[in-house]
């Protein structure tokens, strides 16, 4: 089992655990049997109202270490992608801001946590929501699809951050934007500094540093990087807002909006590149919804 694979298995084994313990009864971020994180992690960084508005169960297995709701300043309407959703606290947190005319999705390895979301949204009665299974550095979605991807504390645990930044620029329509939060580490802490503070599965030894934060984001595409530290998460790591956009020029040829280069619900239509606009809907199913006779 190589390096990565072993690092990816240990992170989903402790999800895994965190959301049984959820399941169970006992506590998702407080349980030291299910993850290891701090004190400062968790649904404790969602004011009380916001936490309110949630069945109990999406609340307690929140391992964040922000709220990236409250940056990601999400409109009516918008297509909303969370990556590592875990108990899916921030996929129904954003439905309910998108609203009915929108949709959030939320992309998770873990059997266990997705189980769990699917539970909590049943609960909590959302009806624009869609959980899927897959990795954070192959996201399941068509390109230009989301104008808005948020994540909580999950992609320094990815073990390919470089093809997690180039998924997100990928599936995000020109002018889209990303509202993350995360650790990231001061710059002169070196890899085995930063695995000092803490191991890679409680979100510390695996964090990229300001720079390479920045840089990655802008070797994908991004625009307007900005990273903010919001606490101290361990000496010389930070909780940070990570906010960036994709310009609306880019090297992506964009889906076409309804109405415009597209019919029947697909871009291009009846060309060799011809794309269903809906995400997770074949170029088939949409013409046979619209009744498109160039089927």
């Amino acid at each position: 089992m190589s390096e990565q694979t072993e690092l990816r298995e240990t992170v989903r084994a402790r999800y895994a655990a965190a959301a049984t313990a959820v399941v169970n009864g006992g506590g998702g971020c407080c349980n030291p049997a299910a993850v290891e994180v701090d004190e400062t992690f968790g649904a404790t960084l969602y004011p009380a109202a916001q936490r309110d508005e949630l069945p109990a169960e999406a609340v307690a297995a929140s391992l964040g270490c922000g709220n990236p709701i409250a940056v990601a300043e999400l409109r009516e309407g918008e297509r909303v992608l969370d990556l590592g959703s875990g108990g899916g606290i921030d996929v129904l947190l954003s439905a309910r801001r998108v609203g009915p005319t929108g949709k959030a999705y939320g992309l998770d390895m873990t059997d266990e946590m997705l189980a769990l979301a699917l539970s909590n949204a049943d609960k909590a009665g959302a009806t624009n929501v869609e959980f899927l299974k897959g990795n954070i550095e192959a996201i399941p979605l068509p390109g230009n699809t989301i104008d808005v991807v948020i994540s909580n504390c999950v992609i320094n645990l990815s073990v390919d951050k470089p093809a997690v930044f180039a998924e997100t620029f990928r599936v995000l329509r020109p002018g889209g934007r990303i509202g993350i939060s995360d650790v990231v580490a001061d710059d002169h802490l070196t890899p085995a500094e930063r695995a000092e503070r803490g191991s890679y599965v409680s979100c510390i030894a695996g964090a990229l540093t300001f720079t390479e934060y920045r840089e990655g984001l802008k070797a994908a595409g991004f625009a307007d990087v900005e990273i903010t530290p919001t606490f101290e998460a361990a000496d010389g790591m930070h909780s940070a807002i990570v906010r960036a956009t994709k310009p609306t020029e880019s090297v992506d040829t964009p889906v076409a909006a309804q109405g415009e280069a597209s019919c029947c619900g697909v871009s291009a239509c009846c060309t060799p590149t011809e794309q269903a606009v809906e995400p997770g809907v074949t170029v088939t199913e949409a013409k046979s919804a619209a009744g498109c006779g160039c089927q």
